[in-house]
């Protein structure tokens, strides 16, 4: 890998499609060769489709490190001590020169959330070596926005659980 500095690219806003435009990334890295590590910071609570088709890429390994449905909980004491070490994890494969990527999937719902330091997770990023760091994640942090290479807002027009109440679909949404 080149010794250039990695990029920092952030997917956020209230539309769908954060996560899938980082496994896009991730499925191209992989098609050039890139080792992807993928920390999903909420998912672990059920099995999701793309736990179970990256597990077919040998350039790709994705951890689930969550419950899920952060946002649903009143206590989120269990939530905060996954959040840290996540992120303890995410730190040391960002700093080991393993990985040629590595998304940081929910990252902004954590920073939101309050579970972890927006300050300590910008200074992290912001001197990160070779490696691209992606995050997603509703309400990305201003101070992470600051810092990054490139950010992208999904907005919502139209979406088939907010417009007509309908359950999410396997395929869509997990």
């Amino acid at each position: 890998m080149e010794s250039q500095k990695g990029l920092l690219i952030v997917f956020t806003g209230d539309g769908k499609g954060k996560t899938t435009a980082a496994l896009g990334m991730a499925l191209r890295a992989a098609g050039h060769g890139m080792r992807v590590l993928v920390l999903q910071f909420i998912k672990g609570a059920w099995t999701y489709g793309e736990l179970v088709s990256l597990k077919k890429i040998e350039e790709i390994e994705i951890k689930p490190l969550g419950t899920g449905f952060t946002w649903k909980k009143e206590n989120l004491e269990e939530d905060r001590r996954l959040a840290e070490a996540g992120w303890r994890e995410a730190v040391s494969e960002i700093n080991g020169g393993r990985w040629d990527m590595l998304v940081l999937d929910e990252l902004n719902i954590v920073l939101s959330l309050g579970l972890l330091a927006v300050e300590s997770v910008v200074e992290v990023l912001g001197n990160r070596a070779s490696c691209h760091i992606v995050a997603t994640g509703r309400n990305a942090p201003r101070e992470l926005i600051a810092i990054a290479d490139l950010v992208t807002e999904m907005k919502v027009i139209k979406h088939p659980f907010l417009d007509r109440g309908m359950k999410a679909s396997k395929g869509i949404e997990f």
